[in-house]
């Protein structure tokens, strides 16, 4: 084998040793599989987090535990009781039906006077089974369910008497304080707060000074934990940076001793290694960068710079049509710089965003795509290859 050939592999594999996580680049899986096929164990996690990052990632995945709220009010069990009958909602309703429903709810007004609730219910369900479409109805039934505090039974009516008329005042008033009842302290507050638009009472007034409280603290205990939440998701986020800050300070520092000891920098009077026709060459530093420039430049070829980053999803969409180009387009060198191990090159070049491509030739910048133009690399391509 040719010294420079060997010489080349050495580095190669030198930097292996150093960047771990470089073997799972899918430019180089045919060797991870041979390497696989020799019976060689792949690492699980390339270089470890710093100590500072590590606690404060560990930290950030704490579960947050919602404290009890401490609300006021006394509250009623849900009962089990039939649902009371709606009748038939499909029924014509004649004028004599509607007058003997009317006597119906007459009765159960005396009823409900004289605190005999079974009975108002008994007639103001005869009422409703003559004359199903009238929301008054349903709205004054529920709110003797209400009375009897039978929530359940209060909301299934108050429902029937929105449905025919979405204007009941009677019909939200009920439902909010069967509402209240079962401790749906918001729901509760937002029908009442419409009943009282509707039809203001002293009634609906007395029993949100009672349920507003209650929403408030809610509302409080809910803004606390989610700012909680929030806190940790930046926490969380704060240590992956420092774990990939801290994984590509480790790589640009292992990637620069092996710069400064000249075995994996190539000549730039060797052209095969500079170039290495139909592959996409990984830059290991900004001194590797100027080198192989300087040898495409000396030969007059065009040289591709494809700026990227492990964690940007479209530098991954990127990748492929890379290798693609490189494999079509031989004459030209396709160099390939990671923004994290190689923080000062993207800075000396401007990169502001990943994927960034730009186009050298001789030595000057001709040409820059941004993003994941698929159609733009290769227009820009086929304009300079010329």
């Amino acid at each position: 084998m040719e010294k420079e050939k060997v010489e080349e592999l050495r580095a190669f594999v030198s930097y292996i040793k150093s960047n771990p996580s470089t073997i799972d680049n899918p430019s180089l899986s045919f060797f991870k599989d041979y390497l696989l096929s020799i019976g060689a164990r792949m690492p699980t996690e390339s270089i470890p987090r710093s100590p500072k990052a590590e606690q404060d990632y560990g930290d950030s995945e704490d579960e947050i535990v919602e404290s009890d709220i401490e609300l006021e009010g006394e509250l009623v069990e849900s009962e089990n009781d039939p649902l009371p009958q709606i009748g038939d909602v499909t029924k014509d309703v004649t004028e004599e039906d509607r007058d003997t429903a009317q006597m119906h709810k007459s009765k159960a007004n005396e009823a409900q006077s004289e605190g005999n609730l079974e009975e108002a219910v008994n007639q103001l369900t005869m009422a409703i089974l003559l004359n199903p479409t009238s929301a008054i109805l349903y709205a004054t039934r529920a709110s003797v369910f209400v009375k009897m505090k039978k929530p359940n039974a209060a909301i299934v009516d108050a429902n029937r008497a929105l449905e025919i008329n979405p204007d009941s005042a009677k019909g939200y008033k009920s439902r909010g304080m069967a509402k209240a009842m079962l401790g749906k302290w918001e729901e509760a507050a937002s029908d009442l707060h419409l009943a009282a638009k509707l039809d203001y009472d002293e009634e609906i007034n007395a029993v949100l000074k009672k349920v507003e409280p209650n929403v408030h603290k809610i509302e409080e205990h809910r803004r606390k934990y989610e700012h909680l939440r929030k806190e940790r998701e930046m926490k969380k986020a704060q240590a992956e940076r420092q774990r990939r800050r801290a994984e590509a300070e480790a790589a640009y520092r292992s990637a620069k001793k092996e710069t400064e000891s000249s075995e994996s920098i190539p000549s730039a009077s060797n052209s095969s290694s500079a170039f290495q026709d139909g592959k996409v060459i990984v830059v290991l530093s900004q001194y590797d960068l100027k080198t192989r420039l300087n040898a495409a430049s000396n030969a007059s070829r065009l040289s591709v710079l494809y700026f990227t980053a492990t964690w940007c999803g479209p530098c991954r969409v990127m990748a492929p049509l890379f290798e693609k180009l490189a494999q079509k387009h031989p004459q030209i060198v396709f160099l390939k710089l990671d923004i994290d191990q190689l923080s000062s090159v993207a800075q000396e070049w401007n990169v502001t965003s990943v994927p960034t491509f730009f186009f050298v030739k001789n030595g000057k910048t001709v040409d820059t795509v941004r993003g994941a133009d698929r159609n733009g690399l290769e227009r820009s391509i086929a304009l300079h290859a010329k």
